[in-house]
């Protein structure tokens, strides 16, 4: 175990100089596309077709961010690295955007038709404009082993534990019901899930920011000295290796987290839709961190610090702990059943976008896939769900972000390379700006 912490310390601090050094190079060439507010709220009204509008893939890809990482990684952040974690976490949102802007774009440039729907993704566009397969192919086995062993499990795992802390229902039978509920939809394909996520990404969003809301407005008195809290705790210099760095380290790596900018996982829920119009989805999808980031997790940071947490008060956990406590502490035992009915909806939402990057990028591996593989991918998927249901996170959380960090790192390698096929494409579609020179 403390081999991997090790490793998965290197391999982030790598991924977020990348990142932050990526992010940073395409605000800058791309004119601040991060602060073009007008064009992402343009780019819904594009016409399309309607089997997969830009507001069903957008709705895919916050499905896969807004996952229990919303609830408990903010939470882990906050007792890990302070209260000045959360201006870190908008910071690198921030300067990380544009590389969910780059991916999009990429994307929508290099996808190909699949049937009567579109697939597309990183492993396309290393493949094809890139011209580098094996890359493609690497990147595409980690997307497989990531989502569908890693956060499937994962989002099973916080299900079945909610379930039972609340409602003493067994693991094994939480198991059972999340397998047989995912089973009916990813059945339906692509389809399918953009209907369920488009339908559940809403009700989700908008039922956690009334409660949150309703506790934000209980305390209004508080929230200017929290603000404050914030961004004082964020420059705090008490030790410049465990204070100050790792406040800024910790809070960058959840907002990197949280946002998924530059893994190019988003970039697969970019190509699925019916418009041609590739800058208008990147700002789309832009729209969407800023949903993820300063609506859903900023929520759940003043849900916590409103409430009269401590740091000392937990021992050993992952994060949803607090969370748990905050929801009860404003609002009784109703609290802790709201959370465990918001954890059913964001866990549920990113199982099935997260079965949906797997079964693209088996699609890429295997061109001529028949309907026999994907079928076998849909068992196993189901078996790992159940197993996920039952077994400890601890270790496989580990795994997980080391295999989030080599995503970043093999996709920002991509967009680097490819930066000029992104900012060429930007400043056609934007002719009244002057192009920056590369």
């Amino acid at each position: 175990m403390e081999t991997l912490i090790k490793i998965n310390d290197v391999l982030w601090l790598l991924a977020t100089i990348l990142l932050i050094g990526g992010g940073i190079y395409f605000t800058i060439h791309l004119s601040g596309v991060q602060f073009k507010f007008k064009e992402m709220l343009q780019g819904f009204k594009t016409k399309t077709k309607e089997t997969i509008s830009p507001f069903k893939s957008l709705s895919m890809a916050l499905a896969a961010r807004i996952g229990v990482g919303s609830l408990a990684g903010i939470a882990l952040a906050i007792h890990m690295g302070g209260v000045g974690t959360i201006f870190w976490i908008w910071i690198s949102s921030i300067l990380t955007m544009p590389n969910t802007f780059a991916e999009s774009v990429l994307a929508m440039k290099y996808r190909e038709k699949d049937g009567s729907f579109h697939k597309g993704g990183p492993s396309f566009y290393m493949d094809r404009g890139l011209k580098k397969k094996k890359i493609a192919k690497i990147y595409a086995c980690l997307i497989l082993v990531a989502y569908l062993v890693g956060f499937l499990t994962i989002q099973a795992n916080t299900i079945s534990s909610s379930l039972f802390t609340s409602f003493s229902i067994s693991p094994m039978l939480s198991g059972i019901c999340i397998a047989g509920i995912s089973s009916i939809i990813i059945w339906k394909g692509l389809k399918g899930i953009s209907n369920a996520t488009s339908k559940l990404v809403p009700i989700m969003g908008i039922g956690y920011l009334i409660i949150s809301l309703f506790i934000v407005l209980q305390h209004m008195n508080l929230i200017p000295s929290l603000l404050m809290q914030i961004v004082h705790e964020a420059f705090r210099p008490q030790s410049i290796t465990t204070g100050l760095l790792a406040t800024i380290f910790i809070g960058m790596e959840r907002g990197i987290f949280a946002t998924e900018s530059g893994l190019g996982s988003g970039a697969i829920a970019s190509a699925t839709t019916d418009s041609n119009n590739k800058i208008g989805q990147g700002m789309i999808q832009m729209f969407g961190i800023y949903f993820t980031v300063f609506i859903i997790c900023t929520s759940t940071a003043f849900i916590i610090l409103t409430s009269d947490y401590q740091p000392t008060m937990f021992a050993d956990i992952n994060g949803i702990e607090i969370t748990q406590y905050a929801l009860t502490y404003h609002l009784g035992t109703i609290g802790n059943i709201l959370l465990t009915i918001f954890i059913l909806f964001f866990a549920f939402s990113t199982i099935l976008t997260g079965y949906y990057y797997g079964e693209v990028n088996l699609k890429y591996l295997m061109p001529k896939c028949s309907n026999r593989a994907l079928t076998i991918l849909k068992i196993i998927t189901l078996l790992l769900l159940l197993w996920g249901s039952i077994t400890s996170a601890t270790l496989l959380w580990q795994v997980v972000d080391i295999l989030v960090a080599c995503l970043a790192l093999i996709n920002m390698y991509a967009l680097i390379r490819l930066r000029k096929e992104v900012i060429t494409e930007y400043y056609q579609s934007q002719k009244h700006l002057p192009m920056k020179k590369m």
